[in-house]
Formats: C-alpha cells, structure tokens, sequence
C-alpha cells in the first residue's frame, strides 16, 4: 500500500483550503443569472482593479473563457485569428472557436521560450485586398506562461510589441493568462503591466492560485457586456455561483504570495533530476512552476513504464510524448514531497534500467 501521495500531474490538483471552505460556507449569494451575485460582484470588481481593465466576468473554465473572448472578438463567423501552434486554444479545446464560433485559426510556430516571431505574426496577418479569397483576421492570441513550451514567460518588451503590431493593423490582442500570476511573480513584474497591451485576458483561479472552481475575463465594458450574452449561450449562466467566488477570492488573497515558493521548488527538482543518470533536463528553462524532462535517446526505458512505476511509489506525473514527462509544481506540494520525488524517480530509474540490462 502506498503510504505517500504526491500528485504532481498538474497544479489544477490543488484541494479547496480550510479558509477556502469557510468562505464558501459563508458566502452571501443571490441568482447570478436573474439578478446579482454580490460575492461574484466583489471577486470581479478585484480582479478587474488588479488587471487595471474596466470590467470581468466570472466563467467556469479557461476553455469557456478562451472562447468567449475569441467570440467576442471575432465576430463574423469566417474571422480569423493568429495563435501559436503549440497553443493551449489551439491544442487542448477542442476545435471550438472553430466547432462553435465559426472562427479560422491560422497558426505561427512556437519558439522554444513561448513566443512566435513578430515578423511571422505580420506575414499571416491578411491582405485586406485579397478578402475574396482568405478569411478576415481580427485577432492574435499569446499564453503566458506558455504551457506546453515548460511554463515559459512572455515578456512585457514582447507583449507591448505584439500588441503595437495589433493595433497597426487594426487588431485586438486576447492573452491566455491562464497562469498569468505565475508569470508576474517570475518576471518580477506587475501582472497589470504584464498585460496592458492586452484588449482582453483570460485569468485561471483553480491553477497555481488554488480555487477549486472557475477563471475570469477581463476587459472593455462593452468587451464583458458582449461575454455575459456568450456565457449565457454557451450554459454557463449559474445560479449561487457566490460560493465558488467566496473559494476563489480567498485564493487570490491567500495563494499569489505562494507562487514564488512554487518556482523554486520548481527548480530544485529541475537541479536533481538532472543529476540522475538517464534523463535528460535542463534547468535553465524551468522559468515557473512547470518541469519537462526526457528519458535520453537509446534508453530502453519507456516513458510508460516509468510512469507506472513512479505511480506505485504514490508520484502522479503525466506524460506528454513517447519521450517526455510533465511534472507541475503547486502551493501542496512541499519541500519534503520534492526530495521524496526525487528520491522515488532515482530509484524507479535504476529499477527499470536493471530490468532491462
């Protein structure tokens, strides 16, 4: 039996805390779709004031998030948006700016730190004189911390460029901020200032920041205006939604001040596993909370079965390719759970290379 757990799969893991708990117990709340949650109000109010925009909007996901911004934006169905192609929009949701929106997604390459080059933003962007035969671009799309490139910040420098370069050619700019907060706390850098360029940013509260429900839109008044009427459409109206607000508020009183913590042990981990003979790390790209490592080339040891047995030590990874795996960092795991990781990776290593010799 295992006596250990540490999950490790991904930080939207996290348990509601204790005052968490009590909040939601406590909240007051009305019907957030007939009338006015006043605990929906007030989380939206901070939100709005922290990101420095005119208004949010509570939603039950970053997927409906994404969607309702790249919606608004985008509202001619045939509108086209530019995004990375190794995006969270364009991998993990499902086609539905496409599926639902009618919304073309024209992709520009990912770089290994998370960007795309500004001059390939440019060139995809559509010649207005050509609109007979391509679609209309309305929209680019960046995440920060970009996802699948390790967790990797986005720049204010790059961020006010790509947001110059959208109003050049009379664009918006929507950022994925799911994990906005993390990028701040590593930039050093005011998370209004991170994105100010931005017409519009989707916040993730049940990521690093702990909540167990719900993200936030930020933008323009008429920009939320325009996304209550899509969250309607899209069934995320609710009711006494005040009790996932109550959770999410505390988390963002509570849990920002932990997201340091998170980055370092985040590169603790990065600095042992590229010690263990077998795996491949580099731990000058650990930038948050987020470590991918490889099994070396010509290893016999298999992504799955590592996995496997990692998992009856009681450590929940995921893999991301035959020959990587995702390891994420939150406010519950501890000093002691990263050295036991350790400690348990090392020796499933060595498990499976006997195995194997």
């Amino acid at each position: 039996m295992v006596s250990r757990t540490v999950d490790l799969r991904s930080d939207t893991v996290t348990k509601p805390t204790e005052s968490m708990r009590a909040a939601m117990a406590s909240a007051e709340v009305d019907d957030d779709v007939i009338g006015s949650d006043p605990t929906a109000s007030r989380l939206e109010s901070e939100v709005a004031r922290i990101m420095q925009k005119e208004a949010a909007l509570f939603v039950p996901s970053g997927t409906m998030g994404n969607l309702i911004s790249v919606l608004v934006h985008c509202e001619t169905r045939g509108s086209e948006v530019i995004l990375g192609d190794d995006s969270h929009i364009h991998i993990y949701e499902n086609g539905g700016i496409s599926t639902i929106g009618g919304v073309h997604p024209r992709t520009v390459k990912n770089n290994p730190d998370g960007t795309m080059d500004i001059d390939l933003i440019e060139a995809a962007i559509r010649n207005p004189e050509h609109e007979l035969h391509y679609p209309t671009t309305r929209l680019i799309c960046l995440e920060n911390t970009q996802a699948n490139c390790g967790g990797r910040c986005i720049s204010v420098q790059y961020t006010d460029r790509v947001g110059a370069l959208a109003k050049k050619h009379g664009l918006k700019l929507h950022i994925d901020g799911a994990r906005i907060f993390n990028a701040a706390v590593a930039l050093n850098v005011p998370v209004h200032r991170l994105v100010q360029a931005a017409d519009s940013v989707s916040i993730c509260l049940s990521k690093g920041l702990g909540a167990p429900v719900g993200s936030i839109i930020v933008g323009s008044k008429s920009f939320i205006t325009k996304a209550k009427r899509l969250k309607k459409t899209l069934g995320g109206g609710m009711r006494q939604v005040g009790v996932l607000c109550a959770a999410a508020y505390v988390a963002l009183q509570e849990n920002i001040s932990k997201l340091h913590d998170d980055h370092r042990r985040a590169k603790v981990l990065a600095d042992g596993l590229n010690q263990i003979q077998g795996l491949k790390m580099d731990p000058s790209t650990v930038e948050t909370n987020m470590v991918f490592f490889d099994i070396v080339d010509g290893s016999t040891i298999k992504v799955e079965q590592l996995c496997k047995v990692l998992e009856e030590h009681g450590i929940l990874v995921i893999p991301v390719s035959s020959s990587s795996i995702r390891i994420v960092l939150h406010h519950q795991i501890s000093d002691s759970d990263v050295q036991y990781t350790l400690s348990c990776i090392q020796q499933s290593v060595l498990q499976l290379q006997a195995v194997s010799s």
